[in-house]
């Protein structure tokens, strides 16, 4: 019962925590473009929004997949809690846990039959090969570390100190990672708004709702496992300082940088990355 209560709070916690930075992303993001903005609060609004809305199925769907596809996305997020803030387990786990996403991304949006969702999805396959730096950042994670173990590397770090210290250049490859899945990032070509809104399109009411429930607790654990893995160990405090701190800088960075292209978008990722990894294994062997 203990443990099915500490899931169901940071599970709240990673969705409300999220939708607010989320909301402080998009205030930034106005602000350095001399707008206004909305409130910070209006991603959390608007996702609760949605789950009261009406509900329509355009006649190209593909039922169930349509709808399961949304609650797998939100179940894969929820199962990444799980296994970073509340159980601190593997980090190829995570790994795993992100590639499902992946693999939803691109089905979401071939299931509704709209020819935006179906340009999105064959832009998250292209978009797949940047994925590898994240897989280089926990491959040089371990060989500095000796083990994947979320509990065992914020144990390393709290004698030898911080890993964005010591293997700076994969921290920079992880960071790629959290820019790419930032809104309106310049490496966001599977919501370009040449696309509408990619492979969610054609979800709407309480379906858009859980995608945006996704996305909130997605952005949160993303953001934990970053300053844990490599600012670790932190305290509640530092955490939202780190969050708040990286939210700032995505949303500058995005805010004054255009999208890509898709290819030039994967291949300056896939360069930075290769950059980064060769430079950290010199760094590691020396």
């Amino acid at each position: 019962m203990n443990l099915m209560a500490d899931i169901l709070i940071n599970v709240i916690v990673a969705f409300l925590a999220g939708s607010l930075l989320l909301g402080l992303h998009r205030k930034v993001m106005a602000r350095v473009q001399k707008r206004p903005g909305p409130p910070i609060i209006q991603h959390l609004l608007h996702s609760l929004k949605f789950f009261f809305k009406e509900t329509s199925f355009p006649k190209t769907v593909s039922m169930p997949f349509y709808i399961g596809i949304v609650f797998i996305l939100a179940a894969v997020w929820v199962v990444g809690v799980i296994v970073g803030p509340v159980a601190h387990d593997s980090l190829l786990i995570l790994f795993g846990v992100y590639a499902v996403y992946k693999i939803v991304e691109h089905n979401s949006g071939s299931s509704s039959g709209s020819p935006y969702g179906k340009a999105s999805c064959v832009r998250a396959v292209l978009s797949a090969a940047t994925e590898l730096p994240l897989f280089a950042a926990i491959v040089l994670v371990y060989l500095k570390t000796g083990s994947m173990n979320i509990g065992e590397i914020i144990s390393y770090q709290a004698v030898n100190g911080p890993l964005a210290f010591s293997i700076p250049l994969a921290a920079i490859m992880f960071f790629l990672l959290l820019l790419s899945k930032s809104p309106y990032s310049p490496f966001g070509i599977t919501k370009d708004k040449a696309l509408i809104s990619g492979f969610e399109t054609e979800h709407f009411g309480f379906l858009r709702g859980f995608i945006m429930f996704s996305e909130s607790i997605s952005w949160y654990v993303m953001l934990w496992v970053f300053l844990t893995i490599f600012f670790g160990p932190l305290n509640a405090v530092g955490y939202v300082i780190g969050m708040i701190v990286i939210t700032f800088i995505t949303g500058f960075i995005n805010s004054t940088t255009p999208i890509l292209n898709p290819n030039h978008s994967v291949m300056s990722q896939i360069t930075m990355g290769a950059v980064c990894f060769i430079g950290t294994v010199i760094m590691v062997l020396i």
